[in-house]
C-alpha cells in the first residue's frame, strides 16, 4: 500500500469506526428519552386485555399494542421536554438527554410529537372501536402530560388520579380485540393495575421522596413521618392482593391459577407485613416483589385465557 493511499484510509477507518458507536449512542439516547422499560411493559399490558378477550394469541394484537408502545414512547418523552429544569435538580435524572445536553428540547419535543402522531395514527388502522380506541389514546396524552404534570406540583397525592393512565391500556386491548369497555371483567383487571400503580411509586418515593421535594415536586415523605408513610403503602398493597384475589375468583380461573394466585397474593402480603416489623425503610426487595406479584397475575389472567 502506498503512502497516499494509506494516508486516504485512515479517516475512512475512523469514520466507520465512529459510525457503531454514533448509532449505539442515539438509540441508547432514544430509549432513555422514551422511558422504553416503562413504554415496552405498557404495550404488554395492552397485549394481556387483546388476549383477554380473544382467548387465544393473534398477530392482530400486534397493531394495537404498536399503537400504543409508540403513544407512551412519545408522551413520555413529551414529559421529558416538560420537565428537564425539574430533572437538572434531582440525582436520579440529572444525566437524562435534555438535562445532559445530549439532545436540544426543541429536538426532542420534535420527536415527541412525531412518535405521538404515529401512536394516533397506528391505533386508527384497529378496526374495531376504532374512534374509541383512538379517543382513549389521546385521553392518555392528556392526563398525563397536562393533568398529571400539574398535580404533582399541587398534592403530594398526586399518583392516585395518575393511576388511571396504568388502568386505561390493558382496557385499549381488549377494545381493540372487540370487547366492549364497561365488561365488568375488563374492568376488574383494569381496577387492578390502576390499585398497583400507586404503591408502586410510593415504594419509589421510600428512596427518592427528599430529591422529589428538593426539586419542588410535592411528596408524602414532606407531609407523613416514615412510619406514617409505610403503614399507609402498606394498607394499600393489602388492597392490591385484595383485588388479585377478587380478580382470580370473579374470572373463574382454573384450580391451578387459583392455587398459584392465591400463594402469589399470600407472598405480597406477608412481604408488605413483614415490612411493618422493622425500623429500616422499605427497600428494594418489597418493591421488587409487588412488581413480581403484577407479572405473576398478567401471566396469570394470560393463561387461564389460553388455556
Amino acid at each position: 500500500m502506498s503512502a497516499t493511499s494509506a494516508a486516504l484510509g485512515t479517516p475512512l477507518e475512523e469514520h466507520a469506526e465512529r459510525q457503531p458507536g454514533r448509532l449505539q449512542r442515539g438509540v441508547a439516547m432514544f430509549l432513555e428519552l422514551s422511558k422504553a422499560r416503562i413504554t415496552v411493559a405498557v404495550a404488554f399490558s395492552v397485549a394481556t386485555g387483546h388476549i383477554f378477550f380473544r382467548e387465544r394469541l393473534s398477530l392482530e394484537l400486534l397493531v394495537p399494542a404498536l399503537g400504543v408502545f409508540l403513544l407512551a414512547c412519545g408522551s413520555a418523552t413529551l414529559n421529558q421536554v416538560q420537565e428537564w429544569r425539574t430533572d437538572t435538580r434531582m440525582e436520579r435524572t440529572r444525566r437524562r438527554p435534555i438535562p445532559s445536553h445530549r439532545i436540544r428540547p426543541s429536538s426532542a419535543a420534535l420527536v415527541a410529537v412525531l412518535l405521538i402522531a404515529a401512536g394516533l395514527n397506528v391505533l386508527a388502522q384497529v378496526p374495531h372501536h376504532t374512534l374509541l380506541l383512538v379517543g382513549l389514546g389521546a385521553f392518555s396524552v392528556f392526563w398525563y402530560n397536562a393533568v398529571y404534570v400539574i398535580l404533582k406540583r399541587v398534592t403530594a397525592f398526586a399518583v392516585v388520579p395518575g393511576g388511571l393512565l396504568g388502568a386505561i391500556p390493558p382496557v385499549m386491548g381488549w377494545i381493540a380485540a372487540g370487547g366492549v369497555w364497561s365488561d365488568p371483567r375488563i374492568l376488574e383487571l383494569a381496577g387492578l393495575f390502576f390499585l398497583w400503580q400507586i404503591p408502586h411509586f410510593w415504594l419509589l418515593l421510600q428512596r427518592y421522596g427528599k430529591e422529589y421535594e428538593q426539586a419542588g415536586l410535592r411528596s408524602p415523605t414532606a407531609d407523613l413521618a416514615p412510619a406514617q408513610f409505610q403503614r399507609v403503602t402498606v394498607a394499600w398493597i393489602l388492597v392490591v392482593v385484595l383485588a388479585g384475589l377478587v380478580l382470580a375468583v370473579s374470572l373463574e380461573f382454573g384450580l391451578v391459577w387459583k392455587l398459584l394466585a392465591l400463594v402469589n397474593a399470600l407472598a405480597l402480603g406477608a412481604a408488605a407485613i413483614g415490612s411493618l416489623t422493622t425500623r429500616e425503610p422499605m427497600d428494594r426487595k418489597l418493591f421488587l416483589r409487588i412488581n413480581i406479584f403484577m407479572l405473576v397475575s398478567v401471566i396469570l389472567v394470560t393463561a387461564n385465557a389460553l388455556s
